[in-house]
């Protein structure tokens, strides 16, 4: 990505393709498909700023995945991929990795 950096409180996020088939098998045409709401964050800003003027870091990181809002961010095109800048506020939350799926008895 290009030497781009958000500022404050914004982060840039690349979407996560949706899984392109239903459970049963079908497959869902471009057209049809919904822009997927998980994504992982590409930069962060450094924080945004308190009442008293002190510097208050973001939660999320470079690396993370998140779940966002349908309508959250703005659409950006920077060296040819399509990405989001949105404030940390309108991230909904992290997905954390479980790890090992435990297995069935």
């Amino acid at each position: 990505m290009a030497k781009f950096r958000p500022l404050h409180d914004r982060v840039v996020v690349r979407r996560l393709n949706a899984e392109e088939k239903t459970a049963g098998g079908i497959i869902i045409p471009d057209t049809a498909k919904e822009k997927p709401m998980e994504g992982e964050i590409v930069a962060a800003g450094p924080g945004a700023r308190n009442e008293a003027g002190a510097l208050v870091a973001l939660e999320v990181k470079a690396g993370d995945r998140v779940l966002f809002g349908k309508w959250s961010g703005t659409e950006v095109k920077i060296d040819g991929e399509d990405l989001l800048i949105m404030k940390e506020s309108d991230i909904l939350g992290i997905v954390e990795d479980s790890g090992a799926k435990k297995k069935s008895a």
